[in-house]
């Protein structure tokens, strides 16, 4: 089977998903090309896994000091230059298009009437879960924005819903708790972010952000660019997570028992939901700006437990190898028996 793997790349918790996909792929005879959208090319880092992989203009969003630039993002976006993608994006090598919220594949695959599989945590949104702050557009960009024949949502836990656990990496360093913080807020400026962690002159921080080129240190700040696997590295041995609202670095601090603290964007109903659905299961702290008050009373909270969750990524490259893609009500009782949360989440 040859399979066209389309994901967007606005932020990289949809790329670090399809790399623990693409390593499950690679145990398979199945041969997995990759396409990602929403940034400029050369601003994609750590990409060896994907091969030759393709680069798309897309769709994207900007942010501006933590919140998203509605006018930026629609003077940045070139609809022309979408259609004109999706026109060109020929299809007909493909026998199935795999897709993370990625328009230009989802939609080329549509017009040339190619099956589509969804997998992604937005697709979670299309049934009845934790909702915050989403308006009727919210809703139509979510039901709309790459099309699929078969959804696949991924959640922090399933809500009576068809949905699945999230898609961790399998853990491959060692796990420990040493006394630094790990800070990645990439849409905030890092000025003011470096404002806020200085006030605690007696805990380090390693912080993470597109804006840093070159590792340096600034009082209790370490500054570092991105990079998967030294963050990763860090990942495993912090004390603790400080970041967005986003999607699959909390599910992998979760993984790791690494307890956090979410500032959503402002104006991004889904980051704001995710918040909200942590904070509610008792999984996280939340803070609505950076907060200096919010971040000493997370720094003395207890370390958090694991929540483990089954080899999500191999489970589902096994059902869409399997090809009854109708079915995933199997798939989803199957991975959800699996799952252990900590004593003090508020599940059913």
């Amino acid at each position: 089977m040859k399979i066209l793997y389309g994901v967007q790349g606005t932020g990289n918790g949809h790329i670090a998903r399809a790399r623990a996909m693409c390593e499950s792929f690679k145990h398979t005879d199945a041969k997995v090309d990759f396409l990602f959208s929403g940034r400029e090319s050369d601003k994609f880092f750590s990409m060896d896994n994907f091969g030759d992989y393709q680069t798309r203009r897309g769709l994207t969003f900007v942010f501006d000091k933590g919140r998203v630039d509605y006018l930026q993002t629609a003077l940045n976006n070139n609809p022309l230059q979408l259609l004109k993608e999706i026109r060109q994006l020929d299809l007909s090598g493909y026998d199935l298009i795999l897709n993370d919220f990625e328009p230009v594949s989802a939609w080329a695959a549509k017009r040339q009437k190619k099956e589509v599989i969804g997998i992604s945590h937005q697709n979670a949104f299309r049934y009845q879960v934790p909702l915050k702050g989403a308006s009727w557009l919210d809703k139509q960009i979510m039901q709309r924005f790459a099309p699929a024949n078969y959804n696949l949502g991924l959640h922090w836990y399933h809500f009576d819903q068809p949905i699945l656990p999230p898609i961790v990496p399998s853990m491959t360093q060692d796990m420990l708790n040493q006394y630094f913080i790990l800070v990645y807020l990439p849409f905030e400026d890092v000025d003011q972010v470096c404002e806020l962690l200085f006030r605690f002159v007696n805990k380090s921080f390693i912080c993470y952000h597109p804006k840093i080129t070159e590792p340096e240190m600034v009082e209790n700040v370490e500054l570092r660019p991105l990079c998967h696997s030294s963050f990763q590295y860090h990942l495993h041995r912090c004390d603790g997570v400080i970041a967005n609202g986003g999607f699959e670095l909390p599910s992998e601090a979760l993984s790791l028992g690494k307890k956090l603290l979410l500032k959503p964007l402002i104006g991004q109903f889904e980051q704001q939901s995710n918040v909200a659905t942590l904070e509610t299961l008792g999984l996280a702290s939340a803070m609505d700006f950076l907060d200096a008050s919010a971040v000493s009373k997370w720094l003395d909270e207890k370390q958090a437990e694991r929540v483990v969750y089954p080899n999500v990524a191999q489970a589902i490259v096994e059902w869409i190898l399997q090809g009854n893609w109708s079915n995933q009500q199997d798939l989803c009782k199957e991975l959800w028996q699996q799952v252990d949360f900590p004593s003090y989440a508020s599940v059913n």
